[in-house]
């Protein structure tokens, strides 16, 4: 069996994860810190970004790519992978640009990612029981 489109979206949050963990290291060594935060408020926020990345994405990846393993649509596969990367992509600008508070993109960032996961995983339950 071929995983093909998981695959894509696999690989794709496997680039926006370096991009994240990216935008620390760089932060780090502006900052001259190794470990942790170092209190510097724009360190903090990329650290949340990409934590909360990392939170997110292995049950997304892996809900996706269970959900192509039982047959569902190709279409939607791709729209699920699509709107997870949207999604991923809104939170870590809006984040980031909101400095922690409210914006936009964090809170649709963060209710896309909840459809998608709610999505899939209503979707594998319903494969589970033949629906």
């Amino acid at each position: 069996m071929s995983f093909m489109i998981s695959g894509l979206y696999v690989s794709l949050t496997a680039l926006f994860t370096i991009v994240l963990s990216y935008r620390v290291v760089r932060l780090r060594r502006i900052n001259k810190v190794g470990l942790g935060t170092g209190k510097n408020p724009e360190l903090s926020l990329a650290t949340r970004v990409h934590a909360n990345f990392i939170e997110n994405a292995p049950f997304a990846m892996a809900l996706l790519l269970v959900s192509e393993a039982n047959g569902m649509p190709i279409i939607l596969l791709h729209a699920f992978g699509t709107v997870w990367l949207v999604a991923r992509m809104l939170h870590a600008i809006g984040l980031t640009q909101g400095q922690g508070g409210y914006h936009f993109g964090r809170f649709w960032g963060v209710l896309l990612t909840w459809f998608v996961l709610l999505g899939l995983a209503v979707a594998n339950i319903g494969f589970f029981l033949g629906l």
